[in-house]
């Protein structure tokens, strides 16, 4: 198995992503976070959202770890299983009226939020992937389209087939996080609003995470996309003759009739 430096190394040199390759993981023995993990109550003196601490790690390069006393999102002590939904929670007060247009297609939205269960929390780490002293869960990438889409590429490359993901506009941390844990499966990740607002992600960036047991089996489609064309930077088609102005046209025939 690649060591997660070389992973990271094939990641940057076939995607080229402007911020770090993440390593995430929902920790449950105390003993096993990482000590040099900071944590945003203790550490910084402020709660944060989960997409907040996806930011920090990715463009700081800090490994961050973050439970129910570090959160401050009401989604996400629910999506990672630190609380039951409240009544009014349940109701569909987070979203009626903003997501949704009424409480009824409101609690649907929250119904399709990726949540895990309480016997399954655990403290939420989250760090570069080239430095992880931890055992991943997720590894997850920022980038623009045509890096997300080579991505996904390189995970279909030996296996063929489409990838299958679920929008919402809201909890993009649960879709990185939670659904891929669940589903065992790539996907791409729309940033939400939270992550836009918070997290101060750029608005030509998406995500993608993948299971880590398949960062391998994705190492080898990005070298093989790569030597089959599909490729980041995208090359553009540059061999064609340009269609010029009337008036470009008539100063080359005067340009062959006078050269002869």
């Amino acid at each position: 198995m690649l060591s997660l430096e070389q992973a990271t190394q094939a990641i940057e040199r076939y995607l080229r992503p402007d911020t770090f390759p993440l390593a995430i993981a929902v920790i449950q023995d105390p003993s096993a976070i990482p000590e040099k993990a900071r944590r945003p109550k203790r550490d910084m003196g402020v709660s944060l959202s989960v997409c907040q601490g996806v930011s920090i790690a990715r463009r700081y390069g800090w490994t961050v770890a973050m439970d129910a006393a570090d959160l401050s999102c009401p989604i996400a002590q629910v999506a990672f299983g630190y609380e039951a939904p409240s009544a009014s929670y349940a109701s569909g007060s987070l979203a009626a009226g903003m997501y949704a247009k009424d409480q009824a297609a409101a609690q649907r939205t929250e119904a399709a939020v990726a949540a895990s269960s309480p016997e399954a929390a655990g403290t939420i780490v989250i760090g570069p992937l080239a430095r992880a002293s931890f055992t991943p869960d997720v590894v997850a990438i920022y980038g623009n389209s045509a890096q997300i889409m080579v991505a996904v590429a390189a995970s279909l490359f030996g296996k063929g087939g489409a990838l299958t993901s679920t929008f919402s506009a809201r909890a993009d941390c649960a879709e990185i996080i939670n659904r891929t844990r669940l589903t065992g499966e790539a996907q791409v990740i729309l940033p939400c609003y939270g992550d836009r607002v918070f997290g101060q992600t750029q608005d030509h960036e998406m995500a993608f995470s993948l299971p880590y047991h398949q960062l391998d089996d994705f190492v080898e489609g990005l070298e093989g996309c790569s030597k089959g064309g599909v490729r980041y930077p995208v090359p553009n088609y540059l061999r064609y003759q340009a269609e010029y102005p009337s008036t470009y046209q008539t100063v080359m025939r005067e340009f062959a009739e006078r050269d002869g």
